[in-house]
């Protein structure tokens, strides 16, 4: 074999497995980002660091360098239920950062020895005797390698997933995000709710004098439904004007226990090519680092049969995103989201 492990993806799943293996493997990373600059693969994404990332950082040992944080760093979220037209309050401990710069910050920690191939593209991943072939293209040409393990580090279109397990799908939302100047007096983040639009939910965030709208929608009508919302938004303070720039990607909504899958015959899927995304909030760095982290033990620690490992050992993990999906039904059905925001529980009173 040329590789022990290969990673397909060097987002925060893929660039943390790089960096924690051990280096008696011999690992090789495929990236469709460029090493540096904005140009290239951007993960469209508004950029927020929840509490679990946060944590993750402090079991690493690491510190998030200032030029990857934004301005300002806001405590709270302003959720907004537009069937009611409630709007409340809530104290969040997010980090305002620049996701692209983030990306490329994990990727520049992995190892030397770590073989990271740049601005690359998966093409086929075929079963072959004790192992993988693998066709990636690179700089306009063909390449093929052949690996024991392949990880699927590749996010919710996952092409891993998809050519190894294609009976196994995914609901998939289409994610539209359009950055703005800002223009609010005061900068916020928000939270919508809008079940005439979407079934999941939309977000803005203030950042380095932008304003991003964003949500995620059903693949039917996506960009219509995406319109519609901008202008109800109108009407309830919102300020849009030109945008500047619009994004999309696919990403995934796990609605049932076996929308989480791990890999088998020693592929591995970790992060959201795993379904590792939480359906209420659709945060999944943090699961990002969880499942990579734990994937890293078991390669490190010889444990044999490590997909039979990797399934026990992220039970705890699903059934965390499990009740993520309770959580997210709750939510997104209108009459028992009316009842938990006017209960105020847990709201926060602006001052006037």
């Amino acid at each position: 074999m040329d590789y022990d492990i290969v990673i397909v993806g060097l987002g925060p799943a893929g660039a943390t497995l790089a960096r924690l293996l051990d280096p008696k493997f011999k690992v090789l990373g495929l990236d469709k980002k460029l090493s540096c600059g904005t140009d290239g693969f951007n993960k469209p994404c508004g950029g927020l660091l929840a509490t679990d990332s946060q944590r993750s950082f402090i079991r690493f040992n690491l510190n998030l360098p200032t030029d990857i944080l934004t301005n300002p760093q806001i405590f709270s979220v302003k959720t907004y239920d537009l069937q009611t037209q409630l709007v409340r309050n809530y104290q969040r401990t997010y980090i305002n950062f620049n996701r692209h710069k983030f990306d490329l910050w994990l990727k520049s920690l992995i190892p030397t020895h770590v073989d990271v191939r740049h601005n690359t593209l998966c093409k086929n991943i075929e079963r072959i005797i004790d192992g993988y072939q693998v066709t990636f293209i690179e700089n306009n040409e063909e390449k093929v390698i052949t690996t024991k393990y392949v990880v699927g580090a590749d996010g919710a279109n996952s092409l891993v997933r998809r050519m190894r397990y294609p009976n196994h799908t995914l609901r998939q939302y289409i994610a539209i995000q359009q950055w703005f100047a800002e223009k609010h007096p005061v900068p916020f983040y928000s939270c919508i709710f809008d079940n005439k639009t979407t079934n999941c939910y939309a977000w803005s965030i203030s950042k380095d004098d932008y304003f991003i709208f964003g949500g995620a929608f059903p693949k039917k009508a996506a960009n219509e439904k995406f319109e519609q919302l901008k202008q109800e938004l109108e009407q309830n303070g919102f300020i849009f004007g030109p945008p500047l720039k619009t994004e999309k990607c696919s990403v995934v909504y796990p609605q049932r226990w076996r929308d989480f899958y791990v890999g088998n015959e020693n592929i591995f899927l970790i992060g959201e090519a795993a379904g590792f995304i939480s359906a209420s909030s659709l945060e999944g760095i943090s699961y990002a680092f969880d499942s990579a982290e734990t994937l890293s033990n078991i390669f490190n620690n010889n444990i044999k049969n490590p997909n039979k490992a990797y399934y026990q050992r992220t039970l705890k993990l699903r059934l965390k995103l499990l009740s993520k999906i309770i959580k997210a039904k709750i939510l997104t059905t209108p009459f028992l989201r009316k009842l938990i925001m006017k209960s105020k529980i847990a709201h926060i009173s602006n001052i006037k």
